[in-house]
């Protein structure tokens, strides 16, 4: 429980930085394309840095990553509006972005862990991460919305509870791996292509949903006639749909496999994704609300698969999964923002469709690997995820 809850008190900076972008819009006259840099800076560094970490908690068990991984998260995001330099915006964002790819690796390594491995638990650990994102939108329209973006130093306070509940897991984890606890870890050979299928797979999944969450509230704007209040709900839906999701998922995964699952979800976010940029009125806050959901079945799911095959790199996975291919969607964000510049946000949004498809199709080569604390199951043949 304590550490989804300083899951939650992380991932709310990696929420703020796309909550924060219509003020830096508002109060400093960016473009599309400039404000989608500064969602590129959190991603550039923590994409670089996620896999480095990863290794490292492979060969040394780190619990202390934790309270300082969560400090300097929310230490970047509250420095973040004090300057009107857009480098230094870019540089603490950059900062904020680095503590959050210094969290997940080791986190997900000590949540796997303390769950034994279970699809359940490693769901609540992600729930965690989703109710943060929810937040964030809430919180920043708090801070920020009845004054400037000079009040961004108050958002540290997520940070300093986080540190705090990090204390008692420091010292849980704090003693060297034992027997016991590398008995946990599943055998087995190393299935590295199916890793890196999968790790496509939750690249272009990062895509959509970082694009959606540095448009969508623009874009809710604009459908709304210009209420900033529907671009806040917009983007509260979207974080929140993703909470519900991973709950959803880590159920679902109890009577069937993860693949089937994750698969069956990527094919229904094609619609709902679709639903987002092209329903009528307010039907695209229910849109927005089911892709969030869709997109997020799968993610616990992902960090489990992605750990079972490679079990000897259980860090390095867990890098990867949970936050290497997610930093890696807010490399196209600027893309999207020049593209939104020269022609429509709405036709900036609408290449989006297409990546829960390959997604979808990339699940259908994968096989359901055994895992500990999972039912036990055969790699799923292709012909029997025909309707998958």
């Amino acid at each position: 429980m304590l550490l989804a809850v300083g899951h939650a008190c992380v991932d709310i900076y990696q929420g703020a930085v796309a909550a924060l972008i219509p003020f830096f819009v508002a109060e400093r006259d960016y473009t599309y394309a400039v404000a989608s840099g500064i969602v590129l800076a959190a991603s550039l560094l923590s994409s670089v840095a996620q896999p480095l970490f990863g290794a490292l908690t492979d060969r040394w068990a780190m619990p202390w990553l934790l309270p300082v991984s969560t400090l300097l998260g929310g230490v970047g995001i509250a420095l973040s509006g004090l300057s009107g330099s857009y480098g230094l915006t870019l540089f603490f964002v950059a900062v904020s972005g680095i503590g959050v790819a210094a969290y997940h690796p080791e986190s997900a390594r000590m949540a796997r862990q303390a769950g034994g491995g279970s699809h359940t638990a490693m769901s609540w650990f992600s729930l965690g991460g989703n109710i943060g994102f929810a937040l964030a939108p809430l919180v920043v329209s708090a801070v920020i919305g009845h004054g400037s973006l000079h009040w961004t130093p108050v958002l540290v306070l997520p940070a300093l509870a986080g540190t705090a509940l990090c204390v008692p897991v420091v010292r849980m984890f704090g003693r060297p791996r034992t027997g016991a606890a590398k008995a946990k870890v599943p055998g087995g050979a190393d299935d590295v292509a199916s890793f890196v299928k999968l790790s496509l797979a939750v690249v272009c999944r990062s895509v959509v949903f970082t694009g959606l969450s540095t448009f969508v509230s623009f874009y809710a704007q604009q459908r709304m006639q210009g209420s900033t209040t529907a671009g806040t709900v917009a983007l509260f839906l979207l974080f929140l749909g993703g909470a519900f999701g991973s709950v959803l998922g880590g159920v679902l995964a109890g009577r069937y496999d993860r693949v089937r699952v994750s698969g069956w979800s990527y094919l229904l976010s094609i619609a709902t994704v679709t639903g987002v940029i092209y329903a009528p009125g307010p039907a695209v806050f229910l849109c927005v609300a089911l892709t969030a959901a869709g997109l997020y079945v799968p993610f616990s799911l992902q960090v489990t698969l992605g750990q079972d095959y490679l079990p000897s790199r259980i860090g390095t996975a867990g890098g990867v999964t949970l936050g290497l291919t997610v930093s890696i969607g807010g490399l196209t964000s600027p893309l999207l923002g020049h593209l939104a510049d020269s022609t429509t946000l709405q036709a900036a949004l609408t290449p989006l469709i297409a990546m829960p498809a390959l997604s979808w199709l990339l699940f259908r080569t994968l096989p359901e690997p055994n895992s500990p604390g999972a039912r036990t199951a055969t790699p799923a043949p292709v012909a029997a995820r025909q309707d998958a």
